[in-house]
Order: structure tokens, then sequence, then C-alpha cells
């Protein structure tokens, strides 16, 4: 019976980690022992979850009764309240903490005063899971200490921000930021202290401000201080996934209509930019036609659960079919794949995303074609997964090696909706219907939202205007059958026995590469040739004529449709010129140069700026290993353009430690007075971390024969509109300085 074999999956893992890794806080499956932060080998930003406080336990408190285990659960919290400590000089993730530990605690603390009252056992319980999650919410708290409300990513258990390693931190994730506020509530109205929510509701309030007021979208990285955008990128998967869910479900937990709004209206703008038919594309949150990658992530897999969550269903239905044949397609569904669904990264962690979504599915249509895809991913688990200690992540589906790493949401979340799924509701001691899952499926129950919330006055921001989409609810079909019409025309959408659907298949402006073969077979067929006109440019013109089909023609006439509009949207406005500036010796004035911004690397916005001498790169190009690279560290480099892309050129001089770059044309003549300005593009990835800056032929004359005349001279790249406001604030106080002085002379 598969619900008996989630269930020895369940214990076959949780005991591998009882007796070879407790108190540690996860299991090494391969190695057979535990992982301790600080004494196994450092995994990188991958141990931020880490904390040593036993974290597989906690997450793993509440699967124990909603398998029915009561004496192991009872046993588990009494583990827990004896060993789990929080005074440790270490520095975690705010938000996997918050999801992990403070949701396993509550939860844990919740159903051990249900199962008082229900199965009159643990009468000795007297909240002290409680008192543990309000130690390390509090713990967590000075992470919020930022000019926005938004947490910084890291804290430290011990000392707070008070530590070196955290004393340049800026940046953290949408989820990480937008995934608090259903587990502080539950702390803040559980314990009485409105501190958490309040702290909470405030991170959201500022990350709902920063969407983009046109397309309703949502970057993925972000400045705590300034509330700036590092990473406009915007999708439903890494990053920003969670965010979405935690809008939705605090307003089905705590009843504040404010979430339900933001929800409705940012999956209008998801539905409208981001879904293209079973398929979740990335794009730029403020060009939201402009495709970021060529690759989905697996962590998107939740977003059909959250769709029947929020009663739509056929989109849900859709999406799911194109992950479930991509899970047969390679045995698990890969950390990531293109769109052509091919393999980009070839890990699984064993998420549990996907069987999280066919849970909901099958809770929502009763269709049996769920259980089957449950019982497919299960097997794949036993058959490629399983190991004799526990289960172990695969490191690449293609080859099916192994990774000593078995996450503490196996446990938590990818056996409990295994188990779930194939559980009869009446078999379960809980009544499921009476609770929420958390992001990592913890349980909160609904009755949360009637305890009161002294932390919010419910008066709207007079920011948010009432949209029509607001407040839109729609409900699940009662149509048992209606899921298969749905997948019907999607069954053959990976393996290819079919026509692919044209919304895949058709090469898109944004995504043409003048490099690529394939792209340029592509555009011929189209019934375009390209002219080159020297100097790097080339001419597109489309004959219907030459295509190779009327179809083939068709097609041509829209890309050359999005070919226009994406050179009118890549030239820039004046408020996004960047300023290249320096002041010469014996010069009062500072000079000016205006610059292009990139599509990739940090923005300089507000008064963010570089200050920093200059170094000329060796090779100029950049195409090839630097010769310079101790000579250019901590600078910022003068890169010549040609012969490989812009974003190349940045990664390379940004791996030699360079600080800022300044990309040259190679076009003799060019000046910003003659032509447009434009932003250099990037390849969809976004590893870059510094600032990079063009300068047109004539302005970089400029820059290069004043280093050359002064090598000392200290560089300024900044946004032109905030360099020239800050310099008018300095000739402001300098003349009021003077006029002040004037009155005092006698």
């Amino acid at each position: 019976m598969d619900r008996e074999e989630a269930r020895e999956m369940f214990y076959h893992a949780y005991r591998a980690y009882m007796d070879n890794a407790y108190p540690a806080d996860e299991l090494m499956p391969l190695s057979c022992a535990g992982r301790y932060r600080g004494v196994t080998p450092s995994r990188g930003d991958l141990d931020d979850t880490l904390g040593n406080f036993s974290m597989t336990l906690v997450d793993t408190l509440d699967t124990l009764v909603v398998l029915g285990d009561l004496e192991e659960f009872e046993h588990a919290v009494k583990l827990v309240i004896k060993d789990v400590k929080f005074d440790n000089d270490i520095i975690v993730s705010v938000f996997e903490s918050n999801i992990r530990m403070i949701g396993g605690l509550l939860s844990g603390h919740i159903l051990a005063e249900y199962v008082q009252k229900q199965a009159d056992v643990m009468t000795w319980y007297r909240g002290e899971l409680l008192e543990m999650a309000k130690d390390l919410g509090y713990r967590l708290l000075p992470a919020f200490n930022t000019s926005t409300g938004i947490p910084h990513a890291r804290v430290n258990l011990k000392h707070g921000m008070k530590v070196e390693a955290l004393r340049h931190s800026r940046e953290t994730c949408t989820a990480c930021a937008g995934t608090i506020l259903l587990e502080f509530a539950a702390l803040s109205r559980l314990s009485g202290e409105p501190i958490f929510e309040v702290k909470a509701h405030a991170a959201m309030d500022a990350l709902w401000k920063m969407r983009h007021r046109s397309s309703e979208l949502m970057g993925t990285v972000l400045n705590v201080h300034s509330g700036d955008w590092i990473r406009r990128e915007s999708g439903v998967g890494a990053g920003i996934d969670s965010y979405y869910e935690y809008c939705l479900k605090s307003y089905i937990l705590l009843g504040d209509e404010r979430y339900l709004a933001r929800f409705n209206r940012h999956y209008h703008a998801i539905m409208k930019y981001i879904s293209q038919g079973p398929m979740l594309l990335d794009v730029q949150m403020h060009r939201p036609h402009t495709k970021t990658r060529n690759f989905m992530d697996a962590l998107l897999a939740f977003w059909p659960g959250l769709q029947v969550l929020s009663g739509d269903l056929k989109p849900a239905v859709q999406t799911h079919e194109m992950l479930y044949q991509v899970m047969q397609m390679h045995t698990f569904i890969p950390e990531a794949f293109t769109f052509d669904f091919q393999v980009h990264w070839g890990q699984h962690h064993l998420r549990p995303e996907f069987i999280e979504s066919t849970y909901f599915l099958y809770r929502a249509t009763g269709d049996h074609y769920y259980l089957h895809a449950g019982k497919k991913a299960l097997k794949a688990l036993q058959k490629h997964a399983r190991v004799p200690c526990g289960y172990a992540a695969v490191n690449d589906v293609r080859t099916g090696k192994h990774e000593d790493r078995m996450d503490s949401y196996v446990l938590s979340e990818t056996f409990k909706y295994l188990f779930l799924l194939f559980s009869d509701p009446a078999e379960l001691i809980l009544n499921i219907e009476d609770f929420i899952f958390t992001t990592e499926a913890h349980l909160l129950p609904l009755t949360l939202g009637q305890l009161g919330n002294h932390t919010f006055s419910g008066v709207r921001d007079q920011d948010e205007q009432v949209h029509m989409l607001d407040y839109m609810r729609s409900c699940p079909s009662p149509n048992k059958l209606f899921p298969e019409t749905v997948r019907r025309p999607l069954r053959d959408l990976v393996t290819g026995v079919c026509p692919r659907i044209s919304s895949a298949k058709r090469l898109r402006a944004a995504d043409f590469q003048a490099s690529n073969t394939d792209h340029l077979r592509t555009v011929y067929d189209m019934g375009i040739t390209m002219v080159s006109l020297g100097e790097g440019k080339v001419q597109l013109l489309h004959s219907f004529h030459n295509a190779k089909s009327p179809e083939d023609a068709e097609r041509g006439l829209i890309f050359m449709q999005e070919m226009v509009e994406l050179s009118n949207s890549n030239s820039i406005p004046n408020t996004q010129l960047q300023a290249v500036a320096y002041k010469r010796e014996g010069e009062r004035e500072m000079r000016i140069l205006e610059a292009g911004p990139s599509h990739f690397g940090m923005e300089l916005v507000n008064d963010f700026a570089v200050v920093q001498r200059a170094v000329f790169a060796k090779p100029a190009k950049v195409c090839s290993a630097l010769k310079n690279a101790e000579e250019i560290r901590g600078k910022i480099v003068i890169i010549e353009r040609g012969e490989c892309t812009f974003v190349d050129k940045a990664r390379r001089v940004e791996s030699a430690g360079a600080v800022a770059a300044i990309v040259i044309d190679n076009t003799p003549n060019t000046s910003i007075n003659n032509q447009q300005m434009f932003a250099m593009s990037g390849d969809g990835r976004d590893d870059v971390l510094i600032p990079v800056v063009f300068l047109f032929t004539k302005e970089a004359e400029q820059l290069i024969k004043a280093i050359k005349e002064q090598p000392s001279l200290e560089l300024t790249l900044m946004s032109v509109t905030a360099l020239k406001e800050k310099l008018a604030r300095a000739s402001i106080t300098k003349t009021d300085t003077k006029s002040s002085d004037s009155k005092m002379t006698p």
C-alpha cells in the first residue's frame, strides 16, 4: 500500500538521522554521520541554514503527529527541550531559521497542546517549545533594524548584527524578506508579544511599495538599507517564490484583506507576463516583455499548489503536467531545465514542491491521475535516492551520482506530503482542513486569526489604491473530470511526439544571438537577411518571398516588430544615465561624462557611488586571461569594447577583484551627442555584482587623457541625476555659509 510505503520511507530517513546524526542539524547519508557547523567541511553560503540547533528534529516534529506517532512525538519534544540551545556564536539565515526552526517549534507547540486535549497525553507539557520559539525570535530581531524595515539576510544568534562578517551586509532576496509573517504573527499571537508581527508586517509593507508600479512585478534581490533593487529579474521560482505564497496565506490565516489585494495584483501580472502556456518564464520587472534567462528552476513546482489554493485550477493542471513530463523524462525534476526541457543544472535535492502541488491537485479534483504521479515520484525516490543510511540527494540526474546531503525538508515536507497524498483524511488524527501549511509544511491552525491582533490598526496605506482585481475570488471547479481535458493537449509536450506548441518554439527577438548558428538559420527561414553596416552594426531585412513557408514569413514579421520594440526599449531615458566624474588638480569644478548602464551587475541608484582610481585592463578587450590581475584588485577597470560580450568582460575583471568597470566604445567619433545611448545587455545569468557603465569614444578620449596626465586621478561612478543633485546641494550649502558669514562681519 502506497500510504504505508510512504510511512516506511519517512522512518527509514528519520531513524538514520536519529541513530547516526542527532543532535547535528542534518544527516550526511553517505557518510552516515551528522553535519555540524564549524566541524564538517564548509559548503559556503549553503551552511547559513545550519545553527547547531538540531534543525532536522525540530523541523520534523509535526510530521510525527501527522503520521499518528504520538509516542515518538513526545520523545522528540523532550529531546528538543533538553538539548536545543540558541546561544551560539554562529551566523545563520534569517529566512531558513524562521521557516524551519521557529515554524517547527510553533507547530510542535500547537500540536502538543492539541494532543493534550484530544488524546490526553503529554500532560506534563507547559509551553516550553513556545518559549524556545520566542527566544529564537528575539535573536532574529536585530536583523530587522534597517531603514526600510526589510530584514538583513543573515544574523548572528549570539551577537546580532554586531560582528565584522555582517558589517557590510546589505543584500537579501524577496522571498527571504517576504516569508516571515505567518510564523512571526503566530509567535506574537501565541506569546502575547506583538513585536514579531509588527516587524513582519512592516517588511511586507516595504516590499509592496518596491513593486514596479506599471507591471506590478517584483525583482529578486534588493538592498535592505536603500530599498533599491539589485536584481530586477521576476519569476515565481528561486529568490521570490514564497513571497507570493505568503501574500495569499497571510490573508487566509490572518483575515487581513490587504494581502488578498496584493496577491491578486501580483497574480494577474504573473499570468499576464510570466505564464506562457504551461511554462513560467522569468522577465525583467520593469520591461516585462523581456525574458531574462533560458531556463526554469525546480522551485517553481510549488506554483500549481498555490494556484489550487487561490482557486485557479486550469493553469495549475497545465503547469503540473509539464513538470510531470519533465520528471518522467529525467527521473527527477532537475534543479533547472531549459525551455526545451533539457537539463540546465542537474542536481535534485529531494525537493518537495512537485509532490506538494500533486497533493493539492488531488485534494481539489479527486482525480486518481495525481495518485499515479505521486506513486511515480515515490518509486523514483526508492530506486534512485535511497541509501542504507537514509536518502541521498542526487548530484546529477543524468548520471544518478549521489551527494552526501539530506536536507531537513525531506522529513518535514517531502515525506509528509507523500504520506498525506495517499491518506484518507478520515484516517488522520488531525483534521487537516483546520490548518494552513507554511512554506516549510508546518501546520498553523486557522483559529489563530481569531485570537485578535493588537499589532495592526487595519488602516489602509494611502499609497495602496484599490483596483477592481484586488478582491476577486475564484473557486475550484467541482467537475472531477476537468483536469483530463486540460492535460490532453499537453500529453506530448516534453517528448515532442506531437508538434510543440508554438509559444515554446518561436524564436523571440529578445532571445536572438547573432553568434548562434541555430538562430541564424531560423531567421533565414523566416525570410530575414542580415547586412553588415560596419562599426559592429547590422541591418535586418525581411521579405515574404524569401521565407521557407507562409507560417515562417508571419513569424518573421512578428520577429521584426519585436526587434523594433526591443531597439526602442534598449535606448534609455536621461534619468537612467550614469556618470563617470572626476576633478583634476587645480580645478574647482567636477567634470561629468555621461555613460550608459548595463542590464547586469549592481545598479548605480540614489546616492550609491563607487569612488576609486582607474586601471587599464591588459589585454584591453579582456576576452582572454588578464595579464595585470594584481594591479586590478580594488580598482575601477577600463575595458575596450569588442570581440566578446560585455558580461564576459565584467566577469573576468570582477574575478580579479575589480570594484567596477568602464567599457569604452571601439568605434571612432561616437559620442553621446551623436548617438542614442543604450544599456549593455547580459546573457540572462545574474552572477555579476560590480557596476559596469559604457562610454562612447569622444567621452572616453577625455577620460583617458585625464588619467594619463594624472595617474592618481580618482573617478566617481554614480547616477547622473543623483550626482548633479548632490553637487547642487553642496553649492547651495556653500552659498548659504558665505551669506551667513557676511552678515556676521562688523
